[in-house]
């Protein structure tokens, strides 16, 4: 019997949407011009293949955007999607490398052997080499292609790099945790190093810099360098929203009222995200390129609550295959779009977006066969039925097997311990353990910054593996209906049996200790020839080499605390 506890919430008045005022002529904090030419737009023409801008943002819940209900100022992402379409039954996977796979490859991660899991700096593992990435696509297509941001799909042989994988240009971590202004990300004690990369080269000479600010205003340098005759690609991959959680002071002002410490820290960095949003999309129209272009926004998984997010009023949150962990937040905003300012239904899966974009730039698919996205352009620009029927979440057989779970729960075919979720029509089937399962309401309700959230907690029993929601009925996933539909269980279960029949291995190896960033000058970077097995396991690290890392850390730690000084003084001028 499920036991419900609420505190303190009413879940009407925390339900309310509407879009804030927005001035496009307002000076931005993060701005790196002083005027905003916002020149009147020309009837939208297709032509020509458009230009693409593909913007990512991390770990932002579902609840911090300003068209939610939000008490986060986004006043750019709600201007956007209120001129565009927002994507309301839109998904993306509950962690970082799993999403970001998805994407380039078009491909779910049982496809790509990446679905356990992230990749770990240390470890000898990247997105495969023989999958077809949607910038190679695009390039074959004519297009010019940039990457900014976040990689966070492997390094540890120069051919796994944004470069070698069909980008033309790239400024950013190939981790998938760094400092906003030092880029140091450490990997366990004493396991530290820089990772800002300019191209395949380390970029020591940014550090200082805010990289939210630092990734806006390389994407304003590439549309000033570019033709606007000639079809671009950027994948703007933000840094922000994932921790640690550091903004620039003038952003954290704003929010000087909010109780909770993490909370505002939080909203100061995505209303500094919204501004570097804005002055991309200033670029493109004053250099020439907004009126045939597509602007796509996404985040790449449900937000971190214990780091200041909110998801509600959704259950779960990131890493959790509950909707607060896999639906996402996302809209496309184009002139080229026929029926905009509306909100749009259509199911939509963050693999759509590789057929959809090379679709969209006259490339070729037929030589890439089995793809698991779908092309959802007249769904989101004519407001058409969605190809899309069915989404698999993910099937793990590494992750931890629920302790009750057993092939007999599931009908002798399916092994209801193993992690799985599946979404078929209108019904979503979780077996195993689907991750923390709570609901937590927005923090800043409450005025008691030590205890930063309210929930509302189900209890669904000690021997629980299976259950079944109607998630167009039932969103929220408050009821669960798998013991009233069993022949509904049975159904999911039999196409989670058919996708496991496709499924490649598992690629999670052991972690190498050649990959510590002592050896790479103190960076992060490929480590591993072309020619190295991809199995390291049990190669042990050499004495001399402990014995140098030990020395060489000294200097490390004292070139992190003089990288620290300089950030505190360049902090005070942005």
């Amino acid at each position: 019997m499920a036991v419900y506890a609420l505190t303190g919430f009413s879940l009407v008045s925390l339900l309310s949407f509407g879009y804030l005022s927005w001035d496009w002529m307002k000076p931005s904090l993060v701005a790196d011009v002083a005027t905003d030419p916002m020149e009147k737009s020309l009837p939208p023409t297709f032509s020509r293949p458009p230009h693409i801008v593909f913007i990512l943002t991390d770990d932002q819940g579902y609840h911090d955007v300003g068209y939610h209900g939000s008490d986060i100022q986004t006043p750019t992402l709600d201007r956007l999607a209120a001129e565009g379409v927002k994507l309301e039954n839109y998904y993306i996977q509950p962690i970082c490398t799993p999403s970001r796979s998805q994407l380039i490859t078009g491909r779910y991660q049982i496809h790509t052997g990446l679905q356990h899991s992230i990749i770990r700096p240390r470890q000898p593992n990247c997105l495969p080499l023989d999958r077809v990435t949607l910038p190679q696509k695009l390039q074959e297509a004519g297009y010019s292609t940039h990457m900014v941001g976040k990689w966070h799909l492997g390094f540890y042989k120069k051919e796994c790099l944004p470069t070698r994988r069909g980008f033309d240009t790239f400024l950013g971590s190939l981790t998938g945790n760094v400092d906003y202004y030092t880029y140091d990300n450490c990997d366990g004690p004493g396991v530290c190093g820089y990772d800002l990369h300019e191209g395949e080269d380390v970029a020591w000479d940014q550090s200082g810099k805010y990289s939210t600010v630092l990734y806006a205003q390389r994407v304003s340098k590439i549309l000033a360098s570019h033709s606007p005759k000639e079809p671009i690609f950027i994948y703007v991959a933000f840094q922000a929203v994932h921790t640690p959680l550091q903004s620039p002071k003038e952003y954290i002002y704003r929010y000087r009222s909010m109780g909770n410490v993490a909370r505002r820290k939080y909203a100061a960095m995505v209303t500094c995200m919204d501004e570097a949003v804005k002055n991309i999309t200033w670029a493109l129209k004053k250099y020439g390129y907004y009126d045939n272009s597509v602007i796509v926004f996404s985040t790449d998984n449900g937000g971190q609550t214990f780091s200041g997010g909110s998801n509600w009023p959704l259950r779960g949150r990131k890493g959790t295959y509950w909707e607060g962990g896999v639906r996402g937040i996302g809209f496309v905003h184009s002139p080229l779009i026929k029926r905009k300012r509306r909100t749009s239904w259509a199911l939509v899966h963050i693999t759509d977006w590789y057929p959809t974009l090379v679709g969209l730039a006259r490339g070729n698919l037929s030589n890439v066969p089995g793809l698991d996205g779908y092309d959802v352009w007249p769904a989101i620009s004519e407001g058409k039925e969605s190809p899309r029927k069915e989404i698999l979440h993910n099937i793990d057989p590494l992750y931890n097997h629920a302790k009750y779970g057993s092939l007999e729960d599931g009908f002798g075919i399916w092994n209801t311990a193993v992690q799985a979720s599946i979404r078929v029509g209108e019904w979503k089937l979780l077996t195993g353990d689907p991750g923390y399962s709570d609901w937590i309401p927005p923090q800043t309700l409450t005025n008691f910054p030590g205890s930063w959230w309210n929930l509302e907690r189900l209890t669904d029993g000690p021997k629980k593996s299976v259950w079944l929601f109607n998630i167009t009925a039932d969103p929220y996933e408050r009821y669960d209906l798998s013991d009233q539909r069993p022949d509904v269980v049975k159904a999911l279960l039999m196409r989670l049996v058919h996708y496991n029949r496709t499924a490649i291995p598992v690629r999670y190896p052991a972690e190498n200790p050649r990959a510590h960033p002592d050896f790479n000058g103190g960076a992060w970077g490929p480590w591993a020839s072309e020619d190295d097995a991809e199995d390291w396991e049990g190669i042990e690290e050499p004495l001399k080499s402990r014995n140098k890392k030990k020395k060489k850390c000294k200097i490390c730690k004292l070139r992190s605390f003089f990288r620290k000084l300089n950030t505190r003084l360049m902090s005070n001028r942005i």
